[in-house]
């Protein structure tokens, strides 16, 4: 198990958003995107999460190379692009690399909006997701249940995601200053889910009252209007509604743009000229960028927001860094299992090695040996041995006893390295070691099918 963890994706650090929304998944996009990377020999866990700021993989591998030739490949297919469009958009990163990252992406160190609270839901909803699709595994069990954990003590212990601020809060932020007080204005949120939520929840909280809930599931629309003191609309009455509001959020998980130019510039010509600000957090987008040349229409995207959070990092910077030393303490923590995993493995093999290389010496000198009696024969394979025994005792002493941390992960990987042991036994062994968990995972995939 040369190269166990492999991570790969994109983010607002790497890809516009024209090209994040491409690869955007919904949940049954990323249940297919899950089935196609197990069904690849190479890979024998995957996590995949997409947020409106990124998508990633997260996969427990044989070959890495091999690994992530393959997993390029399913997110180009499900982008329906090439894959060298992806080129010097996609990042890779491996072990280490891999695990600091995932915690900084769950504790919202690696956020557009540093400590957001979201990302930490979504992380959770795409393990889930991942366990009940049985594409997870040891490896990618014991990362994101860190992975949350670390998120958790970073939101606790320091003060990275202490004003609240998210996604949706600057959306509202940003109408406020293109359109002035909010308290008098129309509102109308389009989508339902958790983005939708949060944004009536900030505009509420701005003193706005007279609020519109919009949703496909006309349900889940009167639930969230209620709860804000709004009134639920039918998704065929969107039309008439965006002649009425003065601002507009859509924050679906349609894969489809709901609002198109020609629809706006017919709402333009019934609004007399009073302006209509449309802010769009979906990804990918429910509104047609082409919607910006209509008069009258000033649209907002991920990217407007993006820039909006860029002027206003400093605040966050100071109590971001508190947070990476703690990543620093968890990160650790995972290599020290990570390498408890191999220490056994990795003994039996450098045993091997020497003894290997004691039995070649002993055949390539038996021509000089041609009167030696079976009774001496033994007694050179036996000093051979003990040889062998003594050089290899406290090299493995020590591996037995490295304290958990940097230690015991270092001396791992120094002596598979430089002894060039292969521990192709290390997965297997916890796979084996963890099969009443994964007896547990099944029952819970088939309860989950099954209700």
């Amino acid at each position: 198990m040369s190269d166990p963890l492999l991570a790969l994706g994109l983010s607002h650090k790497t890809a516009s958003l024209a090209l994040r929304e491409r690869l955007a998944f919904t949940e049954g996009r990323a249940t297919a995107v899950l089935a196609e990377l197990r069904a690849h020999p190479e890979i024998h866990e995957a996590v995949a999460i997409s947020t409106c700021n990124r998508t990633e993989l997260y996969l427990a591998v044989g070959d890495a190379v091999e690994a992530e030739s393959a997993a390029l490949g399913v997110l180009a297919r499900q982008g329906g692009i090439r894959p060298t469009e992806l080129l010097g958009r996609l990042y890779s990163m491996r072990e280490t690399e891999a695990v600091r990252h995932l915690f900084e992406v769950a504790s919202g160190l690696d956020s557009m909006i540093v400590g957001e609270a979201e990302v930490q839901g979504q992380v959770k909803r795409a393990y889930e997701l991942a366990l009940v699709e049985g594409a997870t595994g040891p490896l990618t069990n014991r990362l994101f249940r860190d992975a949350l954990a670390a998120g958790k003590r970073v939101r606790t212990e320091t003060g990275v995601g202490r004003s609240r601020v998210s996604v949706s809060s600057v959306a509202v932020d940003l109408a406020r200053a293109v359109i002035g007080p909010l308290e008098s204005r129309s509102v109308l949120v389009v989508g339902a889910g958790e983005n939708g939520e949060g944004v009536a929840r900030a505009f509420s909280a701005m003193g706005v009252r007279t609020m519109f809930v919009a949703n496909r599931h006309y349900d889940r629309a009167i639930g969230l209007a209620q709860r804000f003191g709004g009134d639920a609309v039918r998704f065929d009455e969107l039309p008439a509604e965006l002649v009425r509001a003065d601002i507009v959020v859509c924050a679906t998980g349609s894969p489809h743009q709901i609002v198109g130019r020609e629809e706006l510039e017919l709402v333009a010509t019934q609004r007399a000229g009073r302006p209509l600000i449309l802010i769009d957090i979906a990804v990918p987008r429910d509104i047609d960028a082409a919607v910006r040349e209509v008069p009258g229409i000033t649209l907002l995207d991920m990217d407007d927001l993006q820039r909006e959070v860029a002027r206003n990092l400093s605040g966050r910077e100071a109590e971001a860094s508190r947070a990476r030393s703690l990543i620093d303490d968890e990160v650790e923590r995972y290599r020290a299992w990570l390498a408890s995993l191999e220490v056994v493995p990795t003994v039996a093999a450098l045993r091997e090695r020497g003894e290997a290389i004691a039995r070649a010496v002993l055949r390539e000198n038996e021509s000089r040996w041609e009167t030696v009696s079976e009774a001496d024969r033994q007694r050179l394979d036996r000093m051979a041995r003990a040889i062998v025994s003594r050089m290899l005792h406290e090299p493995t002493r020590r591996l037995k006893h490295a304290p958990e941390g940097q230690d015991s992960y270092v001396y791992v990987q120094a002596l598979r390295e430089l002894f060039a042991l292969e521990t192709a036994g290390a997965y297997e062994d916890v796979v084996q070691d963890a099969a009443p968990e994964v007896a547990s995972l099944e029952d819970r995939r088939r309860r989950h099918r099954s209700g």
